[in-house]
């Protein structure tokens, strides 16, 4: 879709229209208009609202189109192709429920049961974990009890204050790191969605088949690569939205939307993983100009907000090579006059891979003449 040329259904150009209602208007009454007749007077006026109707012609128009459309006219493009926003999703995680003793007789920790790890974000237990006589400790899956990603990427251990204590349990603590939590799908998600729907239209098969089924099954993915290492095996990787990798709840998921029978043919054995980490290092220097010494304190600013955008950029995409070039063309579009970067260096990254930053170190140096 990006390479679609700009289209306009309807021109709101303000000198040609004023030209186009005195020509007519002219021609109407057979004589020529001077800049303080009253009539050419009252054609400016109508004039604003004939540019605000050709203004909404042209957006209306274009909501049919899907590199335009959005908001509820880019859901009903969707119901076209059969394709949904994805709606909000609530993170969960699995925790190791543990009992202060064993017991002789069955003892039962009530479904909703809360535990939190900084008593703002409460996770609740899926159901009754029940306990027969002797045991002491079991796993089950507890869910977020508020709905969005705020949920996400609590580490091992972290969520273990029990909200509800009930007689004879001892704890209640994660054994994964939670995610799974996203917020509703946004409108380019969706808009590229509905543009690979037609490769679902059989059952999965095509890398792009596999591909749209994989981001279907959570608006948190951001970037799958579909690839096969041994006939009759797919093997997918997952890349979650600000370059997080999936933990094994997400890979689950994936796993079990893309194995229904609708979705899978019958000879094809599925395997998601998580993506292959390639770690990196930031290292540069930059001057700015002394021209532009009043504006030094701006530029610093811009210059952070720059490699973070660097970082954001690598992080978004699976595959996408280590290229020092795209960080001098940031920090230079920042303001700055000359930059040294000692790091990264270009590297090509494998499609199964994601580039991750370990120590960022970008130091201003000064000021330099032209």
């Amino acid at each position: 879709m990006k390479n679609l040329p700009e289209i306009n259904f309807a021109t709101a150009d303000v000198n040609e229209l004023e030209t186009q209602c005195k020509t007519i208007v002219e021609e109407y009454l057979g004589r020529t208009l001077a800049k303080s007749d009253p009539v050419y007077l009252l054609i400016k006026s109508f004039l604003a609202v004939i540019i605000q109707q050709r203004l909404l012609i042209d957006e209306v128009a274009k909501q049919n189109l899907l590199a335009y459309s959005t908001d509820d006219y880019l859901d009903h493009l969707g119901a076209l192709v059969g394709v949904e926003r994805l709606a909000a999703s609530k993170a969960f995680v699995t925790v190791e429920v543990e009992l202060s003793t064993a017991r002789e007789q069955t003892t039962v920790i009530k479904k909703g049961t809360r535990v939190t790890a900084d008593n703002q974000i409460f996770f609740a237990l899926n159901d009754d974990v029940i306990f027969a006589p002797g045991e002491t400790s079991k796993t089950c899956a507890a869910t977020c009890t508020t709905t969005g990603a705020a949920g996400n990427y609590y580490a091992v251990g972290e969520i273990n204050k029990i909200v509800e204590n009930q007689a004879w349990l001892k704890s209640i603590v994660n054994t994964s790191m939670s995610e799974g939590g996203s917020d509703i799908e946004d409108d380019d998600d969706l808009r590229e969605r509905i543009h690979m729907a037609p490769e679902s239209y059989s059952c999965a098969g095509s890398a792009g088949a596999y591909k749209f089924h994989a981001l279907s099954a959570s608006a948190l993915i951001s970037d799958v690569f579909v690839s096969s290492s041994a006939p009759g095996v797919v093997d997918l990787y997952i890349l979650l939205e600000d370059g997080n990798l999936p933990g094994q709840e997400i890979l689950d998921l994936v796993y079990d939307k893309l194995n229904k029978n609708t979705v899978r043919p019958l000879t094809d054995v599925v395997r998601v993983h998580a993506p292959t980490q390639l770690n990196y290092d930031i290292d540069a220097t930059y001057y700015i100009s002394q021209d532009d010494s009043s504006s030094a304190a701006q530029i610093i600013s811009a210059v952070e907000t720059a490699v973070d955008d660097y970082i954001k950029w690598h992080g978004e995409k699976l595959g996408r090579d280590l290229n020092p070039s795209e960080l001098i063309y940031r920090l230079k579009a920042a303001g700055v006059k000359r930059v040294d970067v000692q790091s990264p260096v270009y590297t090509e990254i494998s499609e199964a891979s994601v580039a991750v930053p370990v120590n960022v170190n970008v130091t201003y140096a000064g000021l330099e003449d032209d």
